[in-house]
């Protein structure tokens, strides 16, 4: 197998769907063109139905996840403003960092690696936040956070959440929960290559916009008058066309197969692969009832590694043997977790039955 047919179930970029790679071959037209406009308009209108929200600023900023999380912040924070984020695990631990570099006061609410942060503890850190920020699905842990209490007892604060790994593969309601700004990434369970954050953000959000955002790329004030201004569009930056028919196609597959489809079958395929590892003696590490489908965490079997290996040379085994990529732990957990993605197109049973197929191989 060549590396063009490399199964990819590590917690980054997934195999993306077909239409998606026939998508980067088509004819790229000017950023300004009406037939490019009205594909992106229809993409945005996508993201909307993912995002299940009604929020007009809703489009993909032209950078990967990570820029998603500066932009959202840095549009609504200030110094001296309160932030209480939620910590517990890598991404928990960016927000921070992205926060601090504001100039904002961090209120910090964590949990230990592996479990999940009580809502009400979010609620109860601070009396008056500016911003209440979590990460729904912690891609370095495996855990989900929840988020329906927060948005509901959020008082005057924004809440601000993280969906990179949650978009598309676990039921995520924008509107209902009371979020006011999102950010995602487009390679886990949209089945994208890594490139666009898709961002969303209230009017509530919106009408709390600091006066002028420390980024100008990142201003979405600005960003607003191109994607909202209605008529003649305003010109911001050159979209990059090709990830936006990626974009639109990747997401174009998910609803038709329907959202929740989508979802039921991550889930399907989380739940069978994390029942089969337990058979074969894994211990899984997220918190119990906290677990993501999409992408599982679990401890490494020290004493079942072949003589003379560690953890990495098993990974290492899996992808020159087996054309099989999984992740590995980070921080704290290095070398003691393995995180495998069941994402977008990777998302397959097929794809299950080979890992623990191969797996058992290596280890027995």
């Amino acid at each position: 197998m060549g590396h063009s047919d490399r199964l990819l179930m590590g917690p980054g970029p997934g195999n993306p769907y077909p239409e998606v790679i026939e998508a980067f071959g088509r004819p790229v037209l000017g950023h300004l063109d009406p037939e490019f406009i009205a594909l992106l308009d229809e993409t945005n209108d996508r993201l909307r139905a993912v995002f299940k929200t009604d929020n007009a600023l809703t489009f993909p900023v032209s950078a990967t996840g990570s820029a998603g999380m500066e932009a959202t912040f840095c549009n609504v924070l200030a110094p001296g403003d309160v932030v209480v984020i939620g910590v517990n695990g890598v991404f928990g631990e960016r927000m921070c960092d992205v926060a601090s570099r504001l100039g904002a006061e961090v209120v910090r609410v964590d949990a230990e690696w592996g479990q999940a942060i009580e809502q009400q503890r979010m609620l109860d850190a601070h009396p008056n936040p500016k911003v209440i920020a979590i990460v729904h699905a912690e891609t370095s842990t495996g855990v989900r956070n929840d988020l329906a209490e927060i948005g509901a007892g959020k008082g005057d604060a924004l809440f601000l959440v993280d969906c990179v790994t949650s978009l598309c593969g676990i039921p995520l309601e924008i509107d209902e929960w009371g979020v006011d700004l999102a950010y995602s990434g487009t390679q886990k369970c949209i089945g994208v290559p890594p490139g666009l954050s898709p961002v969303t953000v209230s009017d509530r959000a919106i009408a709390n916009f600091v006066d002028r955002s420390q980024s100008w790329y990142l201003d979405l004030s600005m960003i607003a008058k191109y994607v909202t201004g209605g008529g003649a569009r305003a010109y911001h930056h050159t979209a990059p066309i090709s990830m936006i028919y990626a974009l639109h196609a990747g997401l174009g597959v998910v609803l038709e197969e329907g959202l929740e489809n989508a979802q039921a079958r991550h889930q399907a395929c989380g739940d069978r692969l994390q029942e089969g590892l337990q058979k074969m003696g894994f211990e899984l590490f997220a918190q119990e009832g906290h677990r993501l489908p999409e992408l599982t965490s679990v401890r490494i079997p020290q004493g079942r590694l072949p003589e003379g290996m560690d953890e990495a040379d098993v990974r290492r085994i899996l992808l020159e043997r087996y054309s099989i990529e999984i992740g590995g732990g980070l921080g704290p957990v290095a070398g003691q977790v393995w995180r495998i993605g069941c994402m977008g197109h990777t998302a397959r049973q097929r794809n299950v039955t080979l890992l623990l197929g191969a797996l058992a191989e290596i280890l027995d």
